[in-house]
This record gives C-alpha cells, sequence and structure tokens, in this order.
C-alpha cells in the first residue's frame, strides 16, 4: 500500500467518470458480442501499472469473450472515488481495493461476496491469513492479490563503514547505531516518519492499538500508547536521528535521501523495491539490508499487514460479474502473480507463487523473511480510517507545534466520532 504517497501519474476526472461504467456499458452485455468490464487498478502507474496492462491484454488474448477497460487510479484518491461512483451506482466492476477498504465497502453492500466462486477456486491455495483479512461478517469480499508489510531497510555498506554488522532488534539499539553511523561514515543512520501508518509499528512494539476492537474501546491515548508514541518522537532527535519532514513532500524526501544513500536506515514496504535499485546506493541489490521492525519495551516487534485484493463491483449485472469473476481468477493465479513479482518486486499472496526465480529477487526474499512478525488488522470496517485524525496530529507533535497528550487526545476525540460504539 503506498500510504500518503503523492500520485506519480494524474488521472483526469472525465476519464474516470467515462470508464467508471460498472454493468451499465452501453451494448457490453449483448450475448452476440464480449462483455466488456471496468478495472480500477491503484499501482503505481510509471513501475507497476505496466505488468498490469501486460497482464490485462493476456487475458483477453485468452478469453475472446471479455474485455477490459483498464484505468490507473491514484492510490491515494482511490478510495474516495469508488466511494462516489458506487454510491450512484457507477462504479467499476472491478477494483483493486487496499486490504482496509474492503470490510468498509463490503459493509456498505458494494462489494460481492466471492464464497463458492469461479474467483475464489483456488482458495486453499492462499495464505489462510489474508483469506482472514478479505472477509467481513463471515463473507470473503475480495482475492488477496499482493500482500506486504513494512521492514528496517537498511544500506549495508553505511553499517558496515561504522563497524556495524547486523541490524538493530530495538529502538534503543538503533539510536546507538545512528549516532556510530553519523560519526564515521558522515550521514544520519535513521530518518522516520511521521504518518499514522509507519508509527503504528510502535504501537505493536508495546502491545497495543488504536482500538481494541473485541472490547470495542478506544486505546490510541492509553499509557501503552503514549509510551509508543513516546518512542516513536525520541527517534527524532538525537545524533545520527534526521529531524521530523512535516512537509507534504516528506515520504519523497525520506526516500530520495535513502536510495542515494543519504541516509543509513528507514521503515518502508515491499512497493518500494524496485525504486530502491534505482538509486545509486543499491545499483547492487545485494546491499538493501531488510530486517524486522525493532522491538518496543515489551520485546515484542510487529508491522501491520498491508496488501490489496481484487474485489467485485455487486452492482454490476450478471454478465459483467461472470465476467469479472473470471478475470479476478486469471489475475491472482499462480502464474500471474509470480509474473507481477518478477516485474514489480511485490509480494505474492499464494505460497505456490513464490518460485525459485521469484525468491531469487533479493528485496523479495528479504521482505519475504519479516511477514511472520507482521500483525493482521482486526475485523473492523472503520479500522484504516482511524489513521486520519493520526496523519493531521502526528505531524504537528512531531513539528513541535503542539504536545504529545494534547496530540492524542486529539487523536481521540476524532477516532471516537468514527466509532461512536466504542468506550475510551
Amino acid at each position: 500500500m503506498r500510504r500518503g504517497i503523492a500520485a506519480t501519474a494524474l488521472v483526469a476526472s472525465i476519464a474516470l467518470a467515462a470508464t467508471a461504467c460498472g454493468g451499465s456499458d452501453s451494448g457490453s452485455g449483448k450475448s452476440d458480442g464480449p462483455v466488456t468490464i471496468t478495472w480500477w487498478d491503484t499501482s503505481n502507474a510509471t513501475n507497476e501499472a505496466p505488468t498490469y496492462k501486460a497482464l490485462v491484454a493476456k487475458f483477453e488474448a485468452a478469453n475472446k469473450n471479455v474485455k477490459v477497460k483498464y484505468v490507473n487510479v491514484p492510490f491515494d484518491q482511490a478510495q474516495n472515488k469508488f466511494d462516489t461512483a458506487a454510491g450512484s451506482k457507477g462504479a467499476p466492476d472491478v477494483l483493486r481495493s487496499e486490504v482496509g477498504w474492503t470490510p468498509a465497502f463490503a459493509k456498505k453492500g458494494y462489494f460481492l461476496p466471492l464464497d463458492g466462486t469461479e474467483a475464489l477456486a483456488d482458495q486453499a491455495k492462499f495464505k489462510s491469513n489474508l483469506i482472514t483479512q478479505a472477509q467481513y461478517d463471515g463473507k470473503t469480499y475480495g482475492v488477496p492479490l499482493v500482500t506486504d508489510t513494512l521492514a528496517l531497510v537498511y544500506n549495508k555498506a553505511l553499517f558496515k563503514q561504522a563497524g556495524i554488522t547486523q541490524a538493530p532488534t530495538t529502538w534503543d539499539e538503533l539510536k546507538t547505531d545512528a549516532a556510530t553511523i553519523k560519526a564515521k561514515a558522515e550521514v544520519d543512520g535513521y530518518w522516520g516518519s511521521t504518518q499514522a501508518y509507519y508509527a503504528q509499528t510502535f504501537l505493536y512494539g508495546e502491545g497495543t492499538d488504536t482500538v481494541d476492537a473485541s472490547a470495542k474501546k478506544i486505546t490510541v491515548d492509553s499509557a501503552a500508547a503514549k509510551k509508543a508514541y513516546g518512542t516513536w518522537l525520541s527517534l527524532f532527535s538525537g545524533t545520527g536521528l534526521h529531524k521530523a519532514d512535516t512537509t507534504a513532500d516528506a515520504y519523497a524526501h525520506i526516500q530520495d535521501a535513502f536510495v542515494n544513500g543519504k541516509v543509513a536506515a528507514i521503515i518502508q514496504g515491499p512497493w518500494e523495491i524496485t525504486n530502491f535499485y534505482k538509486g545509486s546506493a543499491f545499483k547492487d541489490k545485494s546491499n538493501l539490508g531488510i530486517a524486522t521492525i525493532p522491538a518496543g519495551s515489551t520485546g515484542k516487534s510487529g508491522a501491520p499487514t498491508g496488501g490489496h485484493n481484487l474485489s467485485v463491483y455487486a452492482g454490476s449485472d450478471s454478465a459483467h460479474q461472470k465476467a469479472a469473476l473470471e478475470f479476478v481468477n486469471f489475475m491472482t493465479s499462480a502464474a500471474s502473480q509470480s509474473t507481477i513479482a518478477l516485474k514489480n518486486s511485490t509480494l505474492p499472496t499464494r505460497d505456490d507463487a513464490y518460485t525459485a526465480a521469484v525468491k531469487s529477487d533479493p528485496g523479495i526474499a528479504g521482505f519475504q523473511s519479516v511477514l511472520g512478525a507482521a500483525q493482521p488488522r482486526p475485523a473492523l470496517a472503520e479500522y484504516s480510517s482511524l489513521w486520519g485524525p493520526l496523519d493531521t496530529e502526528l505531524p504537528k507533535v512531531a513539528g513541535g507545534k503542539e504536545s504529545l497528550d494534547k496530540g492524542l487526545s486529539n487523536a481521540e476525540l476524532a477516532i471516537a466520532k468514527l466509532v461512536p460504539d466504542f468506550s475510551k
């Protein structure tokens, strides 16, 4: 998932309106011609979309009865655009849905249950936790296409230059390593993000979360959460620790510094693997180090399980739904996922897609090794929206414009409006 990343390509709203036809594409459902379905793909338009376009062409060649209108929608716009389109019965037949969106749209009745359909014919071959994450209220509303999590990615050469032989396993070790790297390699050792999704790892390290879904309680302002965010905040000041970047382009600044060897370590996901390799610091792919997120005071380490599912619009007619199910089955097959992994360096969601060729990519192999520490999100339709208030407050806290206590208190009040039946 690209959390808060500025779109790499703009898609004009008029183009979306023209292609967001759902099952209403005039003439496309006639029995004497192919059915035309629309797919909104939310992948990176520059690095990933060409692979998906090629697979669409391959699908059409093998399925003469189906045509696919491919539309690349910037990730940071897609959720709201689909919500609007589905509410007016004009949504695309297939959506590349971020895992957090899936239960939210399922709750609204926008997604078709896929249990027992062609789309899930290979259900047993997918990682079971990813199928679970695609479910809501006992039904499955998405087929996992790619998965991801966060890891501590680091520049092995800079660590070696500083005499450090392995990645830090705790935040205190990271602080020590950052100071050593600054002294010996003359670059910052670590640059953290102010985005809530990245700060989530600190909550897991203290055994807590923004909410306790099972107890229906808001925990973002709890003692454990304050400890977690206190650790997060402490990593913006100190020798070798880059100060917080609270600008709109912070993500790009951090990424650029890392790939060009100007900072030794950051927290990042596998969706940036191809961009890592384009940087001057990682022309030699083996220089990219990938390690589990450092542990918190509880000794626990973890990061959110992310990724994307392919979901089918419930408002399409039967002909479009049938074609959409065939398309989803093809795109999530072992062969397609292997192709996607090899071309885009993303992580497959089924074990039979991890071929020897796929695992030869050090980035994929590295992230695969940290998936075991990934923590699935609770089955709460509103869960992903809970990061919104924190994305407002955390940059203020990191930038010194308000205290941590004030920021978390404000976030708690905003989250309470999103889950009004939860207690504080």
